[in-house]
């Protein structure tokens, strides 16, 4: 018997006309971004729709178009049962709604709010972010270390086997390219972010995140979601508020998460919400385990 888990993409996930044909198509899915339009106060489904890209991919759109585009599929996905989720940094918020601790509307403030904080914390404190390939964990954690003598740099995306993302200031990042490359990494890559995500350059945005949670209503999930800084199973509401909290600097353990989930008793993976970057590490995290996405209206129709 398939034990099902559904997963949520984060920021990188966005593409320009995401969510336009379940608008199209569908009037509960029309009236779920008009409303989300009307409680930020602004034309995030234009964004969404049309872009331009450079728009949307300004972290204070990305991460509150790709919630919405997630939040509005699982209310339209066939019921099934779903027995444990995650969402890869961002998209924790995603699963958090699915799992009944947040509501849409107070999820939506506060990831729009997220995206807010965490472009001003880039704004303020420039730091850039590397993807790195063919090193393992401890490897890369022993990288970064020896590395921060010339800036702030450590492990913030745990992604898949060998696959890692590192984040920090700039001179610490680049220092910690160089490392990598000559311990063997296979591909070493600087990436187009507006910020140093899962760093403590990011503390700015974790303390008025903090704050906000305070008025934020979380109520226990009616199932697990495992959440990214400790890779475990979390229903309390106490709990949850402070892993969101903690995550903004703290590392996203997406591999240990999904083989948590896989140990769990999870042997089929489903992605809700923009593109397949999750359904590409799963596979390589449990290639044993079944996996989709589900994204496009046509999706929609092809699981129903």
């Amino acid at each position: 018997m398939s034990v099902l888990a559904y997963v949520f993409p984060g920021q990188g996930s966005q593409y320009v006309g995401m969510g336009k044909d379940l608008a199209a198509q569908n009037d509960a899915a029309r009236a779920m971004f008009e409303r989300a339009d009307a409680i930020i106060g602004a034309q995030l489904s234009r964004i969404c729709f049309e872009g331009p890209d450079d728009e949307l991919k300004q972290t204070k759109n990305t991460q509150p178009a790709i919630f919405l585009h997630s939040t509005v599929l699982t209310t339209l996905i066939a019921p099934e049962t779903v027995a444990m989720t995650a969402g890869h940094s961002l998209g924790e918020y995603s699963a958090l709604v699915f799992a009944g601790a947040l509501s849409f509307e107070h999820g939506l403030r506060i990831v729009r709010l997220r995206g807010e904080l965490m472009q001003q914390a880039g704004e303020e404190n420039p730091g850039t972010m590397a993807a790195v390939v063919g090193l393992e964990g401890p490897a890369l954690e022993a990288v970064c270390a020896e590395a921060s003598a010339a800036g702030i740099v450590q492990c913030a995306n745990f992604n898949s086997p060998g696959q890692i993302v590192i984040s920090g200031s700039v001179t610490g990042v680049q220092k910690a390219m160089e490392l990598a490359k000559a311990a063997g990494a296979k591909l070493v890559k600087q990436l187009p972010v507006s910020g140093a995500f899962h760093s403590p350059l990011m503390n700015s945005a974790r303390q008025s995140l903090h704050d906000a949670l305070k008025n934020v209503e979380i109520r226990d999930a009616r199932i697990p979601v495992y959440t990214n800084v400790t890779a475990k199973p979390v229903q309390h509401a106490a709990e949850i508020r402070r892993m969101l909290e903690e995550q903004v600097t703290n590392a996203v353990r997406w591999d240990d998460s999904v083989r948590n989930m896989a140990a769990d008793g999870a042997t089929s993976f489903v992605e809700i919400g923009p593109g397949k970057v999750l359904q590409g590490l799963v596979k390589r995290i449990s290639p044993a385990a079944g996996v989709r996405g589900i994204d496009t209206y046509a999706d929609l129709q092809k699981s129903a």
